[in-house]
């Protein structure tokens, strides 16, 4: 397995963990936040950008404001789902952009993934613990994000977003670019074998899953998503890993294993040029 690099770029006073894969593409920006330089106070310090955590509202928007414009975007194009923990995937059209983006009830229902060939908006989800994919078809300027848990990892989400963005633009699997941003990794992610069997099944692949103590199960949710987007027809040496386990490295990332009660970074993703 070859893990292409992720790394670290501040802006604004910002900072957010970028792959280099995807912006050698040269039509989209991206970015994963940490919680470093935002507006929230304790316990969501200080970059919470989830509206659904009990933070004051006006700061959670100030720093999607600041995301945004650190990234060359415009929150009033945020675009975001309500994310169930499933793999329904939502195509974004120039009526949806900005759905959901100070509103947490304006959030498109019912999926966790989005995709869309339309510039200017701006893809966001937001995460705890899970894992974002990214999925960039160069060859027809389309872009996928969604949203993997153990639940929509089982249910194969990122596969879901593949296949929605064949259908709607022609993507191959094969020319795509991909990325696995920063999750909790096998280190602190310990689940009952229901989770471990449900995880392999889908994945078909023992890889993910390792044996802890006590009768519990070790899994890479990361490790996952990379057997599911190669079995998918995406190139091993086209998927970034971004090795950062979001339990481990409180100074960088909420998690809501560790904490409980806590904020959320965003995964966002852009289409920033035309044809």
């Amino acid at each position: 397995m070859e893990l292409r690099s992720w790394h670290r770029w501040d802006s604004a006073g910002l900072t957010f963990y970028k792959a280099w894969n995807l912006e050698q593409t040269g039509f989209v920006t991206h970015g994963f936040t940490t919680r470093i330089g935002g507006a929230s106070s304790s316990p969501f310090e200080s970059l919470n950008l989830g509206l659904h955590v009990d933070d004051r509202r006006e700061l959670v928007l100030e720093n999607r404001e600041r995301c945004l414009r650190a990234l060359g975007l415009d929150i009033g194009n945020l675009t975001t789902v309500e994310q169930v923990h499933g793999c329904r995937v939502a195509v974004i059209g120039h009526d949806d952009a900005g759905a959901g983006s100070r509103d947490l009830a304006a959030a498109i229902e019912g999926a966790d993934a989005m995709v869309t060939n339309i510039s200017g908006v701006a893809l966001g989800l937001f995460f705890a613990d899970c894992a974002p994919v990214y999925i960039v078809d160069p060859a027809h300027r389309a872009i996928g994000l969604a949203h993997a848990g153990w639940k929509g990892s089982a249910a194969d989400v990122a596969t879901e977003t593949l296949r929605t963005m064949a259908e709607e633009f022609g993507t191959e699997p094969r020319d795509c670019q991909a990325a696995i941003g920063p999750a909790i990794g096998r280190c602190c992610y310990d689940v009952g074998i229901d989770v471990a069997e449900a995880v392999w099944k889908c994945c078909d692949d023992q890889r993910p899953i390792t044996r802890g103590s006590g009768g519990k199960f070790k899994v890479d949710l990361q490790v996952a998503n990379w057997c599911l987007l190669r079995k998918a027809g995406v190139p091993e040496e086209r998927i970034a890993i971004c090795l950062r386990c979001t339990a481990c490295n409180e100074q960088d990332f909420f998690s809501y294993r560790r904490d409980g009660r806590t904020g959320r970074m965003a995964a966002i993703m852009a289409i920033t040029s035309e044809r």
